[in-house]
């Protein structure tokens, strides 16, 4: 078993109240597997250490960091947008501690340059960058002697309680949560989209749906509100900036289908790779979106047996366990597709 240093974004802060955090699922994948786990929050300690300002933190952050590791040795370093640490420091930490292992994992989409920008900034000092987005656009990384790999969205069945799929007539029909709706806009089959026009040309069409909508028309949820609003619906709209990036989702995608709720999704993502038309709600079109949530309103048995089955296979092929497995086994050799069943293993 290893001793893990993870550093990234789960922050302790009520600036970001995120329950939900994919730093949060990996290090419970981590401990649940076995290894020892020292969890910190670069964003949290560099403002810790600047008072209240992280740029001015930042200096004083960084030599504490590679004291840190001096003193606790791990074999595992583990970096989730941990934009704080310096390029330099990780080397200084490697020169430290010879036969050491670093990873980066980032969830954001790799159509963001600035995303792309700050992954790049640590590929001469990890041995391996793990994104969730897979196929051509990792071409972006792809580079000699870099090795990048895919990371699915884990789901935690221990943050993800709830069980919509239980629930024959929940408060509400289906859930969309948007933190900006507008700013940038949503690209959705083919066309770009305000998501208050769009929820509203839905509104519209079926207007015999209950809608669960924060960000949207009402403000928008973290913390125990958040999941609470999870449990009061019983299907979720997976909208993220773009349908059409191989593989790229919102980390949502593990909100809805681990909460029990029938998640839709487009078809484009490339997730019918994995599940079925009876697992999730896929669409290529508004009207063919429209029909399903007409549908599986009107048929309430039907989309609890679609949500139980899709939360089944979602919590089989990216439970928390699973991903964290992954990420130590990329680390220190390889892996293979018959143990993680997903594309694109870091060479």
């Amino acid at each position: 078993m290893l001793r893990i240093v993870h550093i990234g974004y789960a922050p302790v802060s009520l600036k970001s109240l995120n329950q939900h955090a994919t730093g949060i699922k990996l290090c419970n994948g981590f401990i649940r597997n076995g290894h020892q786990v020292l969890a910190l929050s670069d964003r949290d300690l560099a403002r810790g250490f600047g008072f209240g300002h992280r740029r001015l933190g930042r200096g004083p952050f960084n030599r504490m960091i590679r004291d840190y590791c001096r003193a606790h040795k791990p074999e595992l370093l583990v970096l989730g947008h941990a934009d704080m640490v310096d390029a330099q420091t990780i080397a200084a930490i490697r020169g430290d501690l010879p036969g050491l292992r670093v990873v980066q994992w980032n969830v954001d989409p790799l159509f963001e340059p600035d995303n792309i920008r700050r992954i790049e900034g640590k590929l001469g000092v990890v041995d391996l960058t793990l994104v969730s987005t897979a196929g051509a656009s990792m071409a972006a990384l792809r580079r000699p002697g870099v090795r990048v790999g895919f990371m699915p969205n884990p789901v935690d069945l221990s943050i993800e309680r709830g069980r919509m799929d239980e629930v024959e007539a929940p408060d509400f029909d289906i859930f969309y949560a948007c933190g900006n709706p507008s700013r940038p806009p949503r690209h959705v089959c083919g066309q770009e989209w305000d998501m208050r026009e769009f929820v509203a040309g839905l509104r519209a069409r079926l207007p015999g749906l209950r809608w669960l909508t924060p960000g949207i028309d009402r403000p928008f949820l973290n913390g125990a509100a958040y999941q609470a609003a999870l449990c009061q619906a019983g299907m979720g709209l997976n909208i993220s900036r773009r349908g059409d990036d191989f593989l790229y989702s919102s980390d949502r995608l593990a909100h809805l289908t681990g909460n029990g709720q029938l998640a839709f999704i487009e078809r484009a993502t490339g997730y019918d790779r994995f599940f079925g038309e009876d697992e999730m709600g896929f669409f290529s079109s508004l009207e063919e979106l429209a029909d399903m949530l007409a549908r599986y309103k009107a048929e309430p048995r039907a989309r609890m047996r679609a949500a139980a089955a899709g939360r089944a296979r979602y919590a089989e092929l990216f439970n928390e366990r699973r991903v964290a497995a992954y990420i130590v086994e990329a680390a220190f050799g390889g892996t293979r597709e018959s143990d993680y069943p997903w594309p694109d293993h870091p060479a």
